[in-house]
């Protein structure tokens, strides 16, 4: 007996009659491996987590979920700041959507030299790439979050010895009308934290990270106004998030600040 073989129905495709668009559909949470281009040149091999979303009209049944997968697959060459617009328009054009997103979040690896022994060691950083295309125009948000030290003001003030310091996360998100290299953001928020953060410390190194940071004290206010100053003399982002979190090594909470500004809003 010979094998027959039929058209398999397309469900997700089928006409929907309740009349309700949804405004975000698709898959969260996928990990695939990506290459990132970096500011020298260079490609780092990382694993990404991918959240990737489109629009249903109201009369469509489904979106098909496997094209977000095969998109995945299928762009194995370098992903970088220059080259995520393509990757959201191939999803929006196998979609046969008219909007939609990636957000890409990964590790991305940095080598610092250390101040007075100049080892090396890596210090990796949390970056996110996020894309929306709506109705044909594009954006681009780029997040890092970067660890840093910073050194209690007032505990320097009133302690006859010694002050309070803490590890301290620093959040920049910017939409920009240029590149903006992820290295760039990095070092905006190092140099103005009470001190930045090393993988690999001689002795020599512990004298030097701990006397800059004592020199250099700043509340979490402090630093969040200190980036912002610095976003907003760059000319190639239009608009900003910098967010700190200090993490307090005297109390049971965080310090926490947030600046948000538009360039043609700021204040």
């Amino acid at each position: 007996m010979n094998d027959v073989h039929f058209p398999l129905a397309d469900v997700q495709s089928i006409l929907d009659t309740r009349c309700i668009a949804i405004d975000r559909v698709g898959v969260r949470a996928i990990r695939h491996p990506v290459k990132i281009t970096d500011k020298n040149g260079d490609i780092q091999h990382t694993v990404a987590l991918f959240n990737m979303h489109v629009n249903l009209p109201h009369d469509v049944k489904g979106a098909h979920m496997s094209r977000f997968v095969e998109i995945l697959n299928h762009h194995e060459r370098e992903i970088s700041v220059e080259s995520f617009e393509s990757v959201l328009r191939t999803m929006i054009r196998k979609l046969e959507t008219e909007s939609g997103g990636i957000e890409m979040t990964f590790p991305y690896f940095i080598n610092k030299t250390a101040p007075v022994s100049r080892v090396k060691s890596l210090l990796d950083y949390e970056v996110t790439f996020i894309g929306e295309i709506n109705q044909g125009s594009y954006q681009f948000t780029m997040k890092v979050v970067v660890p840093v030290t910073s050194l209690c003001p007032c505990s320097k003030q009133i302690s006859a010895y010694g002050a309070h310091n803490q590890r301290s996360h620093m959040s920049i998100s910017i939409r920009t009308n240029s590149l903006v290299w992820i290295e760039d953001l990095v070092r905006m928020a190092e140099d103005q934290a009470s001190c930045d953060l090393y993988g690999l410390l001689k002795r020599s190194d512990e004298k030097y990270v701990t006397e800059k940071a004592y020199d250099n004290p700043k509340f979490v206010e402090d630093v969040v106004r200190d980036v912002a100053a610095m976003l907003n003399g760059d000319t190639r982002i239009d608009a900003y998030i910098v967010e700190s979190e200090n993490f307090e090594s005297i109390h049971n909470h965080s310090a926490y600040a947030l600046i948000e500004r538009t360039k043609t809003k700021i204040s």
